[in-house]
């Protein structure tokens, strides 16, 4: 597995849930965690619907440059980079469409496309940290016993990166046209580990929502609709 970069350096940790172009939100997030000591990881699905997707993207660049962050690839991200390198991909004019647009007029935008194709293709599927798992959509047990392809964000998505990057789903479609989601990979967390993801806004009440398999493991749900009506969520853990 990865090497946790916050081991060593920092005093712990900010899980920053899905950002979705909330820059302003981000920078709140990122600034806080840099006058604590604390390394961002944010677990992916940068871009999309929010006012200021490249606003976002320079904040995370500017912190992997500095070594003080990283994201995890989500499905949002790896869409963004197929449609940057011309792959032909649904494009929502809400989601997608108006990040392409807000980076077609950003005066770094050009720069910010090719960075983005860079580090999207090695971005992490999924990272532990002992009895802390890290991954944007869902959980596998499968996942424990290897390491995310390195080349995860470059190539289409198979196996248990599709768990990693879209969840587990039913194969039917919601009202909305999105897919049917379930959550039965909960119960497959073993007993003493946590699992923090994003992707799923599951909580009811404007906090995190957790959840406790049937082996005893617990998932913690961070996305609260940052981009979509909802704010952005994060949450501080110690160093390990």
């Amino acid at each position: 597995m990865i090497e946790p970069p916050w081991r060593r350096g920092f005093a712990g940790l900010r899980v920053v849930a899905d950002v979705h172009g909330e820059a302003e939100a981000f920078a709140h997030a990122v600034e806080g965690a840099r006058a604590a000591g604390l390394f961002v990881l944010q677990l992916g699905d940068l871009t999309d619907y929010g006012p200021d997707s490249p606003g976002v993207l320079r904040r995370m660049f500017a912190l992997m440059d500095e070594r003080r962050g990283l994201f995890l690839l989500g499905n949002h991200d790896h869409k963004l980079r197929r449609a940057l390198l011309g792959v032909p991909v649904r494009v929502a004019a809400d989601g997608l469409g108006a990040t392409l647009e807000q980076l077609a007029r950003a005066p770094d935008g050009a720069a910010l496309r090719a960075r983005a194709v860079e580090e999207i293709a090695r971005a992490p599927a999924w990272l532990r940290d002992g009895d802390r798992f890290f991954v944007h959509a869902a959980f596998h047990d499968a996942m424990l016993l290897r390491p995310p392809p390195p080349d995860a964000g470059a190539r289409k998505p198979e196996g248990i990166v599709t768990r990693a990057l879209f969840g587990q789903v039913t194969g039917r479609l919601r009202p909305d046209g999105y897919p049917e989601r379930v959550h039965g990979w909960v119960d497959r967390i073993p007993a003493g580990l946590t699992v923090y993801c994003g992707h799923d806004r599951r909580s009811a009440d404007g906090r995190p929502y957790e959840q406790v398999g049937a082996l005893g493991g617990r998932a913690v749900f961070l996305d609260l609709g940052a981009g979509k009506g909802g704010h952005l969520a994060w949450v501080d853990l110690p160093a390990a």
